[in-house]
């Protein structure tokens, strides 16, 4: 009988012992899933934000476009079958106030102010193209031509 007390003093006492060490483990396990959970709250709120501004920038790219289908229907569309030349200029620039880095745009205007003599504005529009596409060889051999007359 005694030997069986014993044995359940040493099994009590093991059982005891683990379950001591236990709660250490448990606490332990807790805290690394805890800051597990606060590191993934902190990449969701980061991806929000990232959602939040490829958002933003495409509203932006949204209405870019937008005013430029604009600037094309309402101003350079009517500027290139114009005859009158100072009212087509002024469509262009009111099309480039809408819509600034339309390189062809740019070179139109130029184009048409060279063929009115102001060669200053006309080098400025061509720069401004070029700018735009720097592979745009009209308006390379426009601007060309226009600095040799010049």
């Amino acid at each position: 009988m005694q030997r069986r007390f014993f044995d359940f003093l040493r099994v009590v006492g093991v059982f005891s012992a683990v379950t001591l060490t236990l709660p250490g483990c448990n606490s332990e396990l807790l805290e690394k899933q805890a800051e597990q959970i606060k590191q993934q709250q902190a990449e969701i709120a980061a991806q929000r934000e990232e959602i939040e501004a490829l958002r933003a920038g495409q509203k932006i790219q949204d209405q870019k476009q937008q005013n430029c289908n604009r600037a094309f229907r309402d101003y350079f569309e009517k500027a290139q079958v114009l005859s009158d030349r100072d009212k087509a200029i002024a469509l262009y620039r009111e099309g480039l106030a809408l819509c600034p880095d339309d390189d062809v745009a740019h070179y139109e205007l130029g184009k048409i102010l060279a063929a009115n003599g102001r060669n200053t504005e006309a080098q400025v529009e061509l720069e401004a193209a070029l700018k735009i596409n720097p592979d745009f060889i009209e308006a390379k051999n426009q601007l060309e031509a226009l600095k040799k007359n010049h």
